[in-house]
């Protein structure tokens, strides 16, 4: 059984920063790919950023230049840094990992972007 638990959302103001945290219960270098999405009321989750295990990165157009995903190994944890937050960033963000077929997915951390 795969957990994903995270960490670090919270309420910030237009411009500012937060780091999200997604801490795997076992070898991060197990999944093919993780990465975080996100899911506003009334959308779609939709893709934010993701690393696959060979540490390619790839980012919603919405979030480039201003998001960045790395990794620590030795933590087991993804790490998703949000700078110049803006009011559209305001979502529940989930930690997703991909182990073989299977998807999984963590509990979800509120981000709520005002003044």
């Amino acid at each position: 059984q795969v957990q994903l638990v995270e960490s670090g959302g919270g309420l910030v103001q237009p411009g500012g920063s937060l780091r999200l945290s997604c801490a795997a219960s076992r070898s991060i270098f197990s999944f093919g790919v993780m990465g975080w999405y996100r899911q506003a009321p009334g959308k779609q989750r939709e893709l934010v950023a993701t690393i696959t295990s060979g540490g390619t990165t790839n980012y919603a157009d919405s979030v480039k230049g201003r998001f960045t995903i790395s990794r620590d190994s030795a933590k087991n944890t993804v790490y998703l840094q949000m700078n110049s937050l803006k009011s559209e960033d305001t979502a529940v963000y989930y930690c997703h990992a991909s182990f073989g077929l299977t998807p999984y997915w963590g509990q979800g951390t509120q981000v709520t972007v005002s003044p």
